[in-house]
């Protein structure tokens, strides 16, 4: 992390609060940082000296944007907040609330000097405390309080990208380049069908022209009984986590997990500070509304839940939903669900939802990317600004198109059931064995156990010809876990003999 990286965020930080490098008076962070270089070389760039203070002095420090992620690497709920409140001195008012690139968090806060008989600074900054330029807090167009120009503090917090779980880490590692039975990748084996790979390959002959999505996106919202102007198609489910995380002006977003870790990745990646609820086993990892912050602005749970095959209640789900909050539920397996039960994919009287949906699983398509977005036509609108000029491929398009079909919702529908069979068989294997743990209200095609040694059983298991997919690189799992995808009964009374063996070598 260099000086110039921190210096970029200092002045991005100082022009929304509408001041100068001038101003600063100091740079504020936690002691254990005040070394770094580059906070030592942005602060001998600007001419200004670094303030230290320990974690337990930050923790004493009421922020208004609490962090569980920062107050566990720290003791401090926000270093960048607590820092630069601490730092401005008595009466600070934070201009600018955490903000945050790739490895840098920035907070920019001033020390308010009190009038005479003045008990807080706080009675001139209402209505917010955003509003303060040059010395001056504006109001109303005819009204502007004069205010002695304020100590200015930057306060620094860095970071990296290491995390102790790997989000970028999919089941596809597990098999790649291996000849193993995979049970790591929740795509439904022996796709695409026929009749779809016969669709795709007849499109091929259309690739001269630019891919034209309106059939695609008509389909889409016919199939859910939506206007077409609340459906987006992606390239894949993945690509509109990259979208929301870009588009959407959020300052508080938080991630129910354990989940699919690409929305908080993608959130990461755009420069947000994600926080984390962690459902817990000993509630089967249900969705509990109340542990949700109540001032985040976007939240983003699975239903069901990758890797932990739960199925929320819709209700509990729309019970999220908050004017002014965006509420992401990604249903990518919910096709694999009998009846899509508990689907909020063509609800409109829930505020801000935003329903994602995948055609990867059901039908095979990973490697063609293909999904689609349900929200509010506002919602469409502003992340279609940030989608490339044609993101989706004629034969995605096509695929996407056909797999709207009665038809395919039919044989959609029949897979689902299938499913469901299999899974129970696999279960009620599963049961046997005394070291094996399951979660049991498993509802998608894979299902989540917890064997004390996972890792060195799923080492075992790769031995032995087969590939489960880790748990330890989910939030809120530990390398005692790991997910198993639902396969024909053939193959698993094949794995259940694999585990047995696998369980005696490492006894």
């Amino acid at each position: 992390m260099a000086a110039a990286e921190v210096l970029d965020l200092v002045g991005a930080a100082l022009r929304e609060a509408g001041v100068t490098a001038g101003d600063v008076k100091a740079l504020a962070t936690l002691d254990a940082r005040a070394a770094e270089p580059g906070i030592a070389g942005a602060a001998a760039r600007l001419g200004v000296p670094v303030r230290a203070f320990g974690s337990a002095e930050l923790a004493a420090v009421d922020v208004p944007h609490p962090s569980g992620r920062s107050l566990a690497a720290t003791g401090t709920a926000s270093v960048a907040e607590a820092a630069a409140l601490r730092g401005a001195g008595p009466g600070a008012v934070l201009l600018v609330p955490k903000r945050k690139s790739r490895r840098v968090t920035c907070a920019i806060a001033r020390s308010v000097p009190l009038r005479p008989n003045e008990v807080s600074p706080t009675a001139r900054l209402l209505p917010d405390t955003h509003g303060y330029i040059g010395g001056e807090r504006q109001t109303s167009p005819t009204r502007a309080i004069p205010i002695p120009t304020p100590h200015t503090t930057a306060a620094m917090d860095t970071h990296t990208s290491a995390d102790a779980h790997d989000l970028r880490h999919h089941g596809d590692a597990e098999v790649r380049d291996e000849k193993l039975i995979d049970l790591a990748v929740n795509v439904r084996t022996n796709t695409p069908p026929e009749w779809l790979r016969e669709r795709i390959a007849d499109s091929l002959t259309g690739l001269a022209a630019y891919p034209d999505g309106r059939a695609a996106r008509a389909a889409v919202a016919e199939r859910h009984d939506l206007p077409a102007r609340r459906v987006l198609l992606t390239a894949g489910a993945a690509e509109a986590f990259v979208l929301l995380a870009r588009a959407l002006p959020v300052r508080r977003p938080v991630v129910v997990h354990p989940q699919f870790t690409e929305p908080e990745a993608a959130l990461r990646d755009a420069g947000h500070e994600v926080e984390r609820v962690l459902l817990c086993e000993e509630d089967g990892f249900r969705l509990d509304p109340a542990a949700v912050p109540e001032d985040a602005d976007l939240v983003v749970i699975g239903n069901p839940t990758n890797p932990t095959s739960v199925l929320h209640p819709a209700a509990a789900i729309a019970s999220l939903a908050r004017p002014g909050r965006w509420l992401v539920v990604d249903e990518a397996f919910m096709d694999a669900v009998p009846g899509e039960r508990e689907s909020l994919a063509s609800r409109t009287d829930v505020p801000g939802l935003v329903v994602l949906r995948s055609l990867t699983k059901t039908w095979g398509l990973a490697g063609l990317r293909i999904g689609y977005v349900l929200a509010e036509p506002e919602t469409i609108a502003a992340l279609e600004r940030v989608q490339p000029l044609w993101p989706v491929s004629t034969p995605a398009l096509v695929a996407a198109e056909a797999c709207m079909a009665p038809l395919a919702l039919m044989e959609a529908e029949e897979a689902a059931h299938r499913i469901g069979v299999e899974r129970a068989h696999l279960l009620a294997g599963l049961a046997e064995f005394d070291e094996v743990r399951v979660v049991a209200a498993a509802e998608a095609p894979f299902v989540l156990v917890r064997i004390e040694g996972a890792d060195a059983v799923r080492e075992r298991l790769r031995s032995l010809g087969f590939a489960a997919r880790r748990g330890d690189t989910f939030p809120g799992l530990d390398r005692n876990w790991l997910r198993l995808a639902v396969r024909d009964r053939v193959t698993t009374n094949r794995f259940l003999q694999a585990l047995d063996q696998a369980l005696l070598l490492l006894g």
